[in-house]
């Protein structure tokens, strides 16, 4: 069945998400957008390419002025700008012009340096997003962030560009390896956790479907999900205020991420850095201890991690002052009144974070005790 859930940018209709279980009406939504006159260029990575990247070519291929694939290697450290130069000089040389559109057909690396080029390339021409992992469907495809990471600083440069389209086929989460899946769970637990307690409360019920990848399930939880990010978009698109709010768990997350030089997955991350500013809400009296605890162990069943070892928590407070999020010298840190209401903080102290940090660190010590 498909579902339809329209995005609004400055309170005008802006972009469709369109949830279904299959990409057979991808040619119609590109239709709807004056397609068959312009050229596209699909732009994968290699992993996602030998899985979907002819099947999507081949729906394009004859409908439209030109069809054309740009696939670059697969994984985070080739989201870089140099990639984002060599698809610069892909549409260069097949002729691309402003009337023209791109189409994003992976995960969040994918999307995000395929929506920077957009943004980009002869000023900014028109993008699509088909993101096929969980946390690209929940999360990055939404929104218009787009970026690339600059000498291992994840997403240091990027612009907001909207894209025209997000079709969201959830049958590809079938060939999703489990930490991939669970990794995109942990940006759908964070919507609950700010936004919605019912929602949160709907997700741990649901646990046994959802980690089954029961696809009405997954239909359900990717349009509450994605209603929740849609809202706060759509107040703040380019955060300016509520929208930081979506950063819950990132900022010690991205500072962890770093550090393992991305050896763990970015849900991983953002499920340690929520575990993390849920400490330090409790430690504040904002939280209660009870709610800590709940927060910290629902990560759990869905295969998320809740510590972390080899890391010195000393570089991680370093690597945080790295941030997007400083302001004047201030970190602008996102942390939880209760479960379902988010608020922004930029009173968190060093010795807090530090405090945070050293609560999710598992060490040698701790294994022998």
């Amino acid at each position: 069945m498909t579902e339809r859930l329209p995005v609004l940018y400055n309170k005008k209709p802006c972009y469709d998400i369109v949830f279904t279980q299959s990409f057979d009406g991808l040619w119609e939504e590109l239709q709807a957008l004056e397609c068959g006159s312009r050229k596209l260029c699909v732009v994968t990575d290699s992993r996602v390419d030998e899985l979907y990247g002819e099947a999507v070519l081949n729906l394009l291929d004859g409908k439209c002025l030109k069809a054309a694939k740009y696939v670059f290697p697969e994984g985070e450290k080739y989201k870089t700008l140099d990639t984002v130069k060599d698809v610069y000089r892909f549409l260069i040389q097949e002729g691309f012009d402003r009337k023209d559109m791109l189409i994003a057909l992976g995960g969040g690396v994918v999307g995000d340096l395929t929506g920077y080029t957009a943004a980009t390339y002869l000023r900014g021409i028109d993008f699509v997003q088909v993101p096929t992992t969980l946390l690209s469907q929940a999360d990055s495809s939404i929104g218009g962030k787009t970026g690339v990471d600059f000498d291992g600083y994840k997403n240091m440069v990027g612009a907001f560009k909207m894209p025209r389209l997000v079709y969201m086929n959830l049958a590809v989460l079938a060939t999703l390896e489990d930490r991939q899946f669970f990794s995109g769970f942990a940006e759908i637990m964070k919507h609950g956790l700010i936004r919605d307690s019912i929602f949160y409360e709907w997700l741990i019920e649901n646990m046994y479907e959802i980690c089954e990848r029961d696809l009405n399930v997954l239909q359900e939880m990717l349009q509450r999900s994605c209603s929740i990010k849609k809202l706060v978009v759509e107040k703040d698109p380019t955060e300016q205020g509520d929208r930081a709010l979506l950063n819950l768990g990132h900022t010690i997350g991205h500072a962890i991420e770093k550090y393992k030089d991305f050896e763990l997955y970015h849900g991983e991350c953002v499920a340690l850095g929520c575990v993390a500013a849920a400490y330090i809400s409790w430690k504040k009296d904002m939280l209660a201890m009870e709610e800590y605890y709940e927060i910290r162990d629902m990560f759990v069943p869905f295969n998320l991690p809740i510590s972390v070892d080899d890391i010195d928590p000393s570089e991680i407070l370093k690597l945080t002052k790295s941030d997007k999020k400083m302001e004047a010298g201030n970190l602008k840190f996102i942390l939880l009144k209760k479960i379902g209401k988010a608020v922004i903080d930029r009173s968190v102290t060093e010795d807090e974070i530090l405090a945070a940090v050293r609560e999710i660190y598992f060490s040698e010590e701790d294994a022998h005790e």
